[in-house]
């Protein structure tokens, strides 16, 4: 039997092999276009689109707001963080309701909020290595659409007790056994940030979307959502937010709090809540953007992670920007924006404080609180 070096026999034949993602500088990754579907309440206007096919919109939007041939999309990351019932590969099926060619391959991401972010940095790194040139990425979640779960094996005797897949799956603390909202209060009292502190943001996010639909500034990052009207009905368009209009600020001071009764901070009002929504993103190399005749929207400069003991997870972004801020050689002082994520108002109040950032700079436009957390687009 003969041996043969793979590697060198590429190399005979004139190719790279192995060694083609892998030697060489990084390539610059621009992103070219950028949408997202309304934010749906829960169990509201979209709650009759599955996941994959608010993905579907959110992909064809942002490939129709780059310019692109659907057909030039070469891979497809997007985030769900509760695949249940949205039936197999929910990723390929957004891509392929979308127009993308059936070639196109795709994978869906799970980080819990960090879904969609996740998808765009996966992208970058595929794109910056060389593996590809043209991607799409971003996120989806239906949190209407959501199952409840029945253990499988005998049906006991008194009935089974059905488990809400929203909680189960996606807003439980499996170490802790308990609602990721006791992490907040967790960071609340090892920070002492008071209710009434996590109240003002919440209100001041609510008051920061609103002015931003207000004055139409997000009206440019949107796909309207079309729901056929039934029976002869008209059709029904969504193109506007549904969340930070459901507001009443007299009754904050008196909502109860959810998790913790006695000494609480968090309630419904100062934490974010349930939505329906999806988000993309075209990324490109910067030498493919030149070569599509396409304007790139902005530059990915750097991305970076961090981890620390799960219950912290409300301050894992101030462990991630250290991080990234050397990665870059950019200096604090520079950032001119902050975005981050208002899973609950805690959060980010936590990592002001942590990481000495300036408020006025941060979610200028609301956040999650406000607009609505469908968690598998976060961060897109």
């Amino acid at each position: 039997m003969q041996s043969v070096n793979f590697g060198d026999k590429m190399a005979a034949d004139g190719k790279c092999g192995v060694r083609q993602f892998s030697s060489g500088a990084l390539n610059d990754v621009v992103i070219v276009g950028a949408v997202r579907t309304p934010i749906g309440s829960f169990r509201s206007s979209l709650a009759s689109f599955r996941a994959p096919e608010l993905g579907a919109i959110a992909i064809k939007g942002a490939v129709e707001h780059a310019g692109i041939d659907p057909a030039a999309v070469q891979e497809a990351y997007m985030g769900n963080v509760i695949a249940a019932g949205a039936q197999q590969a929910p990723t390929r099926q957004a891509a392929l309701f979308a127009g993308l060619d059936k070639s196109t391959p795709c994978t869906t991401i799970n980080k819990v909020c960090a879904s969609g972010m996740k998808s765009v940095m996966m992208a970058a790194q595929s794109l910056m290595t060389g593996a590809n040139e043209v991607m799409v990425a971003g996120g989806m979640e239906s949190m209407s659409n959501i199952p409840y779960y029945m253990p499988r094996g005998d049906s006991p005797y008194g009935g089974v007790r059905l488990l809400d897949g929203i909680v189960h799956d996606g807003l439980t603390d499996v170490y802790n056994k308990f609602h990721m909202g006791n992490c907040g209060e967790n960071t609340a009292k090892k920070l002492g940030i008071t209710r009434e502190q996590q109240d003002e943001y919440a209100i001041s996010s609510y008051k920061k979307s609103a002015a931003a639909w207000s004055s139409g500034l997000l009206k440019n990052e949107i796909v309207e959502v079309t729901i056929k009207g039934k029976r002869g009905k008209p059709d029904t368009v969504v193109s506007v937010d549904e969340e930070y209009k459901k507001v009443n600020f007299d009754k904050f001071a008196k909502l109860a709090t959810v998790f913790q009764r006695e000494g609480g901070t968090v309630t419904a009002g100062n934490a974010s809540t349930l939505n329906d929504g999806a988000a993309a993103c075209v990324l490109m190399t910067a030498a493919a953007a030149e070569r599509h005749g396409v304007k790139p929207l902005a530059r990915i400069v750097g991305f970076a992670d961090a981890a620390t003991d799960p219950i912290d997870f409300p301050i894992a972004p101030a462990l991630a920007t250290p991080k990234l801020l050397k990665l870059t050689g950019v200096s604090k002082d520079e950032v001119a924006m902050w975005e981050i994520n208002e899973a609950f108002s805690v959060v980010v109040l936590a990592n002001i404080q942590l990481g000495e950032i300036d408020p006025a700079k941060v979610n200028i436009n609301g956040g999650a609180v406000s607009l609505g957390h469908p968690i598998g687009l976060g961060g897109t």
